[in-house]
């Protein structure tokens, strides 16, 4: 299965809390942090609400 490699690019500071909780439920504290998380839409769906905060790039 294809994996998605997360990475913050952006503060935190300043959003809403929702997206606050939803980059620490990723497991990103702070900017320039990677995670690998498996492409699902439960997955895909955090990285909707804080796609203004992050990059996403498919990996295999």
């Amino acid at each position: 299965m294809a994996k998605l490699q997360i990475t913050q690019i952006k503060s935190e500071i300043g959003g809403k809390r929702n997206q606050r909780e939803t980059l620490r439920t990723l497991g990103l504290k702070r900017i320039n942090d990677t995670v690998l998380k498996e492409d699902r839409p439960e997955i895909r769906g955090m990285v909707n609400t804080v796609s203004h905060l992050v990059t996403v790039e498919e990996v295999e």
